[in-house]
Order: structure tokens, then sequence, then C-alpha cells
């Protein structure tokens, strides 16, 4: 097991951020946590540097194993490395074909920063039947859902695909026995609209 938790938007305060993580603990029963991020930069309070330094006092004091962010963009992870020299281990982000954000991942690969893609099957059905991926996952003999998590994978993109039926979680593991050419990554880049489906970071 792994486990990853969040700090919420109302707790960027640095105490109410080290209360809230023991909330968490507590609720969690657990001695410590795997990975603590800030869900959202929050840009109009202006408080998630405060908010990382508690992050980075939870991480000191081995509380937690790693820290990360969520949602952030190129500019709030500069400004996080600028102020504190503590480089987040991940940052979570809306990550799929239809949005594959290259330039926040270029800058993620420049900084040692993973990447973890959720929202990763854009709006589901519409994406999954879109002729080209059809096309690639007959190719293949797999379905349009294994060649989007596979081509994250290629990508060097952690992936946390959501699912409460069985044979779709075991359809969502069964990645690893093939490979997509780089022809395929290229149609399966095609799918790019630059389309946000969910919220956008400069306004939550």
């Amino acid at each position: 097991m792994f486990v990853t938790t969040k700090l919420w938007n109302t707790e960027h305060a640095y105490n109410r951020a080290l209360r809230a993580f023991d909330a968490s603990l507590s609720g969690l029963g657990l001695q410590y946590i795997d990975l603590y991020l800030v869900h959202w930069p929050v840009f109009r309070q202006d408080r998630y540097v405060e908010a990382w330094r508690a992050l980075e006092k939870l991480y000191t004091d081995d509380r937690v194993r790693a820290i990360g962010v969520s949602n952030f963009t190129v500019q709030a992870l500069g400004r996080l490395i600028d102020e504190t020299g503590v480089v987040p281990a991940v940052n979570q982000i809306e990550l799929h074909p239809g949005f594959p954000q290259s330039d926040l991942r270029a800058f993620h690969d420049e900084h040692g920063i993973a990447t973890e893609a959720w929202k990763l099957l854009g709006r589901g059905e519409e994406l999954l039947k879109n002729p080209r991926l059809r096309a690639v996952a007959e190719k293949h003999g797999r379905t349009p859902a294994q060649i989007v998590i596979r081509w994250h994978i290629q990508l060097g993109n952690l992936v946390i695909p959501k699912s409460a039926t069985q044979s779709r979680i075991a359809e969502n593991a069964a990645v690893f026995d093939f490979t997509l050419e780089d022809s395929d990554m290229s149609e399966t880049g095609l799918l790019n609209s630059g389309e946000r489906l969910d919220e956008d970071p400069e306004t939550v």
C-alpha cells in the first residue's frame, strides 16, 4: 500500500496545515503518510508557499516520506523552488491525450519532478470511442483504455486509473506486456485538443 493524501485549500496557513496533517494521520490510523500534497495553489489567497513550508517541516520530522503538489503551474512551481529551494517530488495534474501539458511536463523533467496524471482517460467514453484511438487498440488487440494508459507510461507519467469494477481494475493493470510504436504514440498525440476538462488552477 502507498498512501497519498492532500492538504485542502482552506488550510494553507502554516499552523493550520500542520493541524490538518495531524487530522488526516489520525483519521487514517497511520504512523506516517507516504506522500502528502498541496491540493491546489489557490493563487487568490497567495499562501501556497507558506503551506509548502509546513510540508517541509513534516518531511524533516519524518512524518511523511515525500511531499509534492497537485495542479501546480510552471509559475507556481518556479516560485516554490526559488523561495524555498525544495523541489516537489511530484505534481499531480490533469493530463490525457486531449490535454497532454507538454510545457509543464518539460519543466518537470528539467527539475526532476514526477508527473502524475489524473483524469488520465479524459472524458472516458468520448475519448475511448475516438476512431484514431480505436484503430491503435485494434492493431494491438487491446482496449482503448489500455492504449491510453500505456501512452501515459511510455511518456513517463505516473497513472492513477480509477475503477470499482474488478474486471476493469485487472484490465487497467494489464499494460506491461506490450509496447506502443513511435507511430502509435504520434497517433495518440494527435488527439490533443488543448482543452482542459476540469477546473483551471489559475482560477480555483
